[in-house]
C-alpha cells in the first residue's frame, strides 16, 4: 500500500472517456499519478421524469434508493463525459424536473464516492515510468492520513516596462536559488543565456526538472505565468511546466471577487498576496509592504527610483549583477513571507479537513459540500443543485446591545465559544433536520419559527468531530490544524447564509441569529440579576463591569464565579425552554483595567464596534481610527497617542496641540496618506468623483487595486512609489477633517476640546 498528497485532481477525456487523473507525492519522495477510467458523470432526477431525455444518447437510468431532502423517489442519472450534463440538466429543467447534485464537478465527485479528501491510499502496485512518474492504472482507492513532504519552487520574472521581453527569471527552492539571464557577457550569480528564447527553454525544462509540487510566487498567475506563457508562444518554445505535455491553463474564478488561478498538470499555482491577504491587515499587498511588514526586509531596489520598471530595465542593461540580486531576492520573500506565518501549513491543513485543492482551500461554499454531501448520502439523500439565479435575502445579524458611553473601570469581556457553531450542536440547526422536522414530534422551534429535527441533524457530529481535532490539535501544539479547523467552524453561518449555497434557506440562517439574540439577552439578563452591569455586547461578546476589589487576583477571581453562574443560568433557561443540553461555553476573555467607550460622532448614543481598552501595560483598539487602514498614518498616531496619556492619567491636550504645530510647519506629511482600495474592480465602474477615485483616474495604474493619495490644495493627488509627495498639502483640511474629530471625542472626556487643547476655540476657520 502506497499513501500520498494529492496535489491536483483533474480529468481528461480519452476516445470519448473520461479519465480522472490525481496528481501529487508519495510518503516515500516519489512524484504519482492515479489513472482511473471506470468512473461516469451522474446526477439524480425525480422518478418519472425520465421521459424528458428521451433521444439524448448514451445516458442510462437506474433506480435509486435515494430520496431528495422531501423524501420524493429519484432516479441516477448517468452518461459518458462531464461535457453532457450541462445539456441534460438544462433539458430537465426545460420540461420542469429538477436535477440533483447535477453541478458536482466530476473530479470532485469521484473523490467524495472514494471518501478522499487530499490524502489517498493506494492498493495497487504502481509501475515508474523514464521520468521518476509512479502510475497507479484504475486502482483500488481509499482516504487514508499521509505524512508527505511537497517540493515548492519560487518563481519570479523580471520584464521590459511593457513585459514584452522577459530579462531574467529566479527559481528558489527544490533545493536551489538560480537566477537565469539574458546576457551576452558572464555575470556573476547567474546563468546567462544570449536571447530571450535560449532562456525561456532553459527556464521550463529546469521547472520541470525540479518537478515541484506547489509553484509559488507574489501575482504569479495575472504576470509572472501569463508572461511567461505568452511569451513561450511567441517565440514557439512549448511551454510544458507540469507533468503532462500541456501549456498551463490561466483561468478566471466566477463571482465578485474573480480569482486567477493556473492549472499545471500534475503541479499546483499558489499566489502569495490571496494568501497573505486573508491572513493579515497590512496597508496594502504590494511585496514590499508585505515583505517588510513579516520577514523585515523589502525588495532591493532603489526606493527613490520614479519607476521601478524602467529601473529594472537600467539595471538589466547597466548593472546586471544588481539586477540578478534584486530578481533572487524577490522570489526568496514570497516562501519566506509564507513560512513565516505559517500560511502554507494553513492551507494543507485545510485542505486536509475539506478535501479542496490547495489554490480553492477558501472556497468556503465549495468546502461544506466536500464535509456535507457525503454525511447526507450516507443517511440516503441528495442534494439540490445550486440555483445560479437565486438572489441574496437580507438576513438577521447578531445583536448589538446599546453601549453606555464613557470610560469605565473595571471591565471584564466574556465571550462565547465559538457561538454559532455552538449554537448549531445544541439546537441541532442544520439543513437536513430543517427538512426533516415535519416527521419529529420532538422538533425544536427556533425563534424566528423554523423546526429542526433532533434526529436528522448532520451538522452537529461535524462540529462535534471538528472540537475534538481541534482539542487535540491544541493538546499538541499543532497551530496550523488549530486555526484550520476554527476557520471551518466559524465559516458555517456564512456558507448557510449564502444564496450561492446549495442548502441556502433564510429560515435556517435566521434560525442560528435567531437564538444567538436570545442567548445574549438571556447573558444580559444573568449578569444583571448578578448584581453587575452590562456596560456593552456585541453577537458572543459582554463587558461587564465589576466591583471594585483589593487588587487584580481578586477581580479575575471575582469574574470567574459570574462566568460560571451566568453560564449554569444560561443552560438552565435552555434546558427549561427547548429541552436540549447546552453546548454553550462561556470564557472570560480579558479584564480591562479601564474601557473607553466613545460616542457616535455628534451625537449622544454609544459607538457600536468600537472602543479602546488598557490591559497589563497595554493598548487595545478595535473598530476606531488607530486600527483604520483608510484613515492616514497620522490619526493612529493621534488616537494611540491620546489614548495612552489618557488610560496613564496624563493630560492628552498638550500632546495634541504639538502634532498640529507640527503638521502646519509640513513634518508629519509623509503621515498623511490615504490608502484605499478600489473594490469595484475598474474605474469605469464608478460613477462617484470620490477622491480615492479621482486620485485613481491621475495614478493610472495601481499595483493591486489600491490607491494611494493626499489632499492638496486642488483635491486629490495620488502618491506614486518612488516619487516625491505631490506639492501643496492641504493641511487645513489634515487639521478640520482628521485631527480635529478624533481629538475632540477623546478631550471631552477630560473636559476639553480640541479648540482648547491648539488655543483657537473661535478662529478653526482661519487656519
Amino acid at each position: 500500500m502506497a499513501r500520498g498528497f494529492v496535489v491536483h485532481p483533474t480529468y481528461r477525456v480519452r476516445g470519448g472517456v473520461p479519465v480522472v487523473q490525481l496528481y501529487g507525492r508519495l510518503e516515500t519522495g516519489e512524484p504519482f499519478l492515479v489513472e482511473d477510467d471506470r468512473f461516469r458523470p451522474y446526477f439524480f432526477a425525480p422518478r418519472g421524469s425520465e421521459a424528458a431525455l428521451a433521444g439524448e444518447p448514451e445516458v442510462r437510468f437506474d433506480a435509486s434508493a435515494l430520496r431528495d431532502l422531501a423524501s420524493a423517489p429519484l432516479v441516477r442519472v448517468e452518461t459518458n463525459v462531464p461535457g453532457a450534463v450541462p445539456r441534460l440538466r438544462e433539458r430537465l429543467q426545460a420540461a420542469g424536473h429538477a436535477a440533483l447534485e447535477a453541478d458536482v464537478r466530476f473530479v470532485y465527485r469521484y473523490l467524495i464516492d472514494h471518501g478522499i479528501r487530499a490524502t489517498l491510499a493506494v492498493h495497487t502496485r504502481g509501475t515508474v515510468d523514464a521520468r521518476g512518474l509512479v502510475r497507479f492504472v484504475n486502482p483500488a482507492l481509499s482516504g487514508e492520513p499521509a505524512d508527505v513532504a511537497l517540493r515548492t519552487l519560487s518563481l519570479d520574472l523580471e520584464t521590459t516596462p511593457d513585459a514584452s521581453r522577459v530579462l531574467s527569471a529566479a527559481l528558489v527552492g527544490a533545493g536551489v536559488e538560480e537566477v537565469h539571464l539574458v546576457a551576452r557577457r558572464p555575470v556573476a550569480g547567474a546563468i546567462v543565456h544570449p536571447e530571450e528564447p535560449a532562456l525561456l527553454s532553459a527556464l521550463v525544462a529546469r521547472i520541470r526538472a525540479l518537478d515541484p509540487d506547489l509553484l509559488l510566487g507574489w501575482n504569479v498567475v495575472d504576470f509572472d505565468l501569463r508572461v511567461l506563457v505568452a511569451r513561450c508562444e511567441a517565440s514557439g518554445i512549448p511551454c510544458h511546466l507540469g507533468r503532462a505535455p500541456e501549456a498551463p491553463r490561466l483561468l478566471t474564478d466566477p463571482g465578485p471577487m474573480r480569482q486567477s488561478r493556473a492549472e499545471v498538470p500534475g503541479r499546483m499555482v499558489l499566489d502569495g498576496i490571496p494568501l497573505v491577504r486573508d491572513a493579515l491587515r497590512l496597508p496594502d499587498y504590494r511585496l514590499d509592504t508585505v515583505a517588510r511588514a513579516v520577514v523585515g526586509r523589502g525588495k532591493q531596489i532603489d526606493p527613490e527610483a520614479p519607476d521601478a520598471a524602467r529601473e529594472i530595465l537600467r539595471m538589466w542593461r547597466e548593472d546586471p549583477e544588481a539586477l540578478v540580486a534584486y530578481n533572487l531576492e524577490d522570489a526568496r520573500l514570497v516562501p519566506e513571507i509564507l513560512a513565516k506565518e505559517g500560511l502554507l501549513a494553513l492551507a494543507l491543513e485545510r485542505s486536509r479537513l475539506s478535501g479542496m485543492q490547495l489554490d480553492r482551500v477558501g472556497a468556503s461554499i465549495a468546502s461544506f459540500d466536500l464535509l456535507y454531501l457525503p454525511e447526507l448520502r450516507r443517511r440516503g439523500f441528495v442534494a439540490p443543485s445550486a440555483d445560479p439565479e437565486r438572489k441574496q435575502e437580507l438576513l438577521r445579524g447578531g445583536t448589538l446591545l446599546e453601549p453606555r458611553p464613557g470610560l469605565h473601570q473595571r471591565v471584564a469581556v466574556f465571550d462565547f465559544k465559538s457561538l454559532y457553531p455552538s449554537l448549531i450542536r445544541t439546537f441541532s440547526l442544520d439543513p437536513l433536520a430543517h427538512a426533516r422536522a415535519g416527521d419529529d414530534t420532538d422538533a425544536i422551534t427556533a425563534p424566528n419559527g423554523a423546526r429542526f429535527s433532533t434526529r436528522d441533524a448532520i451538522l452537529p457530529a461535524v462540529i462535534e468531530r471538528f472540537r475534538e481535532r481541534r482539542e487535540d490539535a491544541k493538546a499538541r501544539g499543532d497551530r496550523h490544524a488549530d486555526q484550520a479547523i476554527k476557520i471551518m467552524m466559524n465559516a458555517l453561518y456564512g456558507v448557510l447564509g449564502a444564496a450561492s449555497c446549495r442548502f441556502f434557506d433564510p429560515a435556517v440562517a435566521n434560525a442560528i441569529t435567531g437564538f444567538g439574540q436570545e442567548i445574549l439577552h438571556w447573558t444580559q439578563a444573568a449578569f444583571e440579576a448578578a448584581g453587575v452591569a452590562v456596560l456593552y455586547g456585541d453577537t458572543d461578546s459582554v463587558f461587564v463591569q465589576l466591583p471594585e476589589a483589593s487588587d487584580g487576583g481578586a477581580l479575575r477571581e471575582t469574574a470567574e464565579k459570574l462566568r460560571a453562574r451566568v453560564e449554569a443560568d444560561v443552560a438552565a433557561r435552555i434546558q427549561a425552554r427547548h429541552g436540549v443540553p447546552s453546548r454553550l461555553e462561556l470564557e472570560l476573555e480579558t479584564i480591562f483595567e479601564q474601557l473607553l467607550l466613545p460616542r457616535v460622532r455628534g451625537g449622544r448614543k454609544g459607538s457600536k464596534k468600537r472602543y479602546a481598552g488598557w490591559v497589563d501595560g497595554r493598548l487595545v483598539v478595535v473598530g476606531l481610527e488607530a486600527v483604520r487602514r483608510d484613515w492616514p498614518t497620522l490619526a493612529h498616531r493621534l488616537q494611540e497617542g491620546m489614548l495612552e496619556r489618557l488610560f496613564t492619567g496624563r493630560d492628552p491636550a498638550p500632546f495634541v496641540r504639538e502634532l498640529v504645530a507640527s503638521l502646519r510647519a509640513g513634518a508629519c506629511d509623509e503621515e498623511l496618506v490615504y490608502v484605499k482600495r478600489l473594490r469595484k474592480g475598474g474605474l469605469e465602474r464608478y460613477a462617484a468623483n470620490a477622491p480615492h477615485v479621482q486620485a485613481a483616474r491621475k495614478a493610472g495604474r495601481m499595483p493591486g487595486g489600491v490607491v494611494r493619495y493626499v489632499v492638496t490644495r486642488s483635491g486629490p493627488e495620488p502618491v506614486l512609489p518612488g516619487r516625491p509627495l505631490p506639492p501643496a498639502i492641504d493641511h487645513v483640511h489634515y487639521v478640520q477633517k482628521v485631527v480635529e474629530p478624533v481629538a475632540d471625542a477623546i478631550l471631552e472626556l477630560v473636559g476639553s476640546s480640541f479648540g482648547e487643547a491648539v488655543g483657537e476655540p473661535t478662529q478653526l476657520s482661519l487656519l
